[in-house]
């Protein structure tokens, strides 16, 4: 069979997720008897906690185990909408929020449910991997708009204001974000929100699963600002917060209408997520967070930890990143240098000869929209990053 001929012309320039694709090289190289650390996977380290796992059993015990609501169960709806007015001072009815099997998934239904051939997506930059290839997946056109390591890897409004067109449909991004970890502050939010405002068929996906992974001691959701009130679609679940990650429980909260588009999509797609993690989601998201900012407590002294590490590496600069938990560095000033049999020409071929030679897997810059960097995950153990980090120091020492 002529594999060109069946594959759709869309599969095939569909370029595979990078992170999965870097998870699936280290993997390869540790088959081979190496020890690989892997700083590539966005997941924390941390098992789900106790009480969350036991409310999923008890859903089992009691029967949750048939198809779901395409929308989610009244249970964890209800417990969406509760948690969206004491997190982020949004007010959303029932019919204004949907479960997904993932935020990826509720990010999917969103380009799927709005956009048509040719459609403008901007998309802050660098950004998380999937979001691109979502868009284009759903005959968008991308339209990234890019800030670099010494605006903390945050656009401005004016950028913003310059990007927009006549075909601008959606404005795409993370705060805090994947994979630079850098947060919006209350004003810079303000100043995009004005922008938007003024342009009344634009919507905003904020994604904001990484909002409990945030040390500046005060998460802002772009939706509570009058001016894109009614024009925001806020994306949040359960992976990274509640270290819920296999769990595939994503949620959304929006215009009415937004929502019911996506719930006929994902009726197509999926249908609903599953009954018993619905309920264990349900119970977290109503429970004590205190496993929660032990977590998040966790990966701001690995992160103290490795910007001590990475600052003490000639050629290697980094920001100080305010969430998440991965550090974005420009490794540009090694480009063009040669180990004598190998030569450093881009972040590819960084991440790429650091697995081979050091065995630690990193991501490329590229995937993110930002050739000049590199993405490292600290959601590993402290002891696990010590060692990965002399073993990148011993790397560009290779290309000194």
């Amino acid at each position: 069979m002529n594999q060109d001929k069946v594959l759709s012309e869309r599969v095939k320039r569909m370029k595979e997720s990078a992170t999965l694709a870097m998870a699936q090289m280290a993997r390869d190289v540790a088959s081979e008897g190496n020890h690989v650390i892997s700083l590539s996977l966005g997941q924390p380290d941390f098992d789900t906690p106790d009480h969350i796992k036991a409310a999923a059993k008890k859903a089992l015990d009691d029967g949750y185990t048939k198809y779901t609501p395409v929308a989610g169960l009244l249970e964890l709806r209800e417990a969406i909408v509760k948690k969206f007015k004491r997190d982020n001072n949004l007010d959303f009815e029932l019919n204004q929020v949907t479960v997904a099997n993932g935020a990826k998934q509720t990010i999917y239904n969103i380009c799927h449910a709005t956009l048509d051939p040719g459609d403008e997506v901007i998309i802050f930059t660098p950004y998380w991997v999937s979001y691109s290839a979502i868009v284009s997946l759903a005959g968008g056109v991308v339209v990234p708009v890019s800030a670099g390591i010494d605006d903390d890897f945050k656009i401005t409004a004016e950028q913003l204001e310059a990007a927009i067109t006549d075909k601008t449909q959606l404005i795409l991004f993370s705060s805090p974000c994947n994979p630079t970890g850098s947060v919006y502050s209350f004003e810079e939010l303000e100043a995009i929100a004005n922008v938007v405002g003024k342009h009344k068929d634009i919507l905003i996906i904020s994604d904001e699963i990484y909002e409990h992974i945030n040390f500046t001691g005060k998460h802002v959701s772009i939706g509570t600002f009058e001016a894109v009130k009614d024009s925001t679609v806020t994306v949040n679940g359960m992976s990274k917060g509640f270290a819920m990650t296999g769990w595939r429980i994503g949620f959304m909260g929006g215009p009415a209408w937004v929502v019911s588009a996506c719930n006929k999509v994902q009726g197509q797609c999926t249908s609903g997520a599953s009954a018993f993690g619905q309920m264990g989601a349900a119970y977290a998201l109503e429970a004590d967070l205190k496993p929660t900012y032990e977590m998040r407590a966790a990966f701001l002294n690995r992160k103290q930890l490795i910007l001590g590490l990475i600052n003490d590496i000639p050629g290697i600069e980094s920001n100080d990143p305010e969430g998440a938990f991965y550090i974005f560095p420009d490794v540009s000033a090694i480009f063009g240098k040669s180990d004598g049999v190998d030569t450093i020409n881009s972040a590819d071929d960084f991440a790429i000869q650091l697995l081979k030679k050091e065995h630690v897997a990193v991501v490329s810059g590229s995937s993110f929209g930002d050739d000049n960097c590199i993405r490292i995950s600290y959601a590993s153990s402290e002891g696990d990053l010590i060692e990965a980090f002399k073993r990148l120091s011993d790397f560009v020492k290779r290309y000194s």
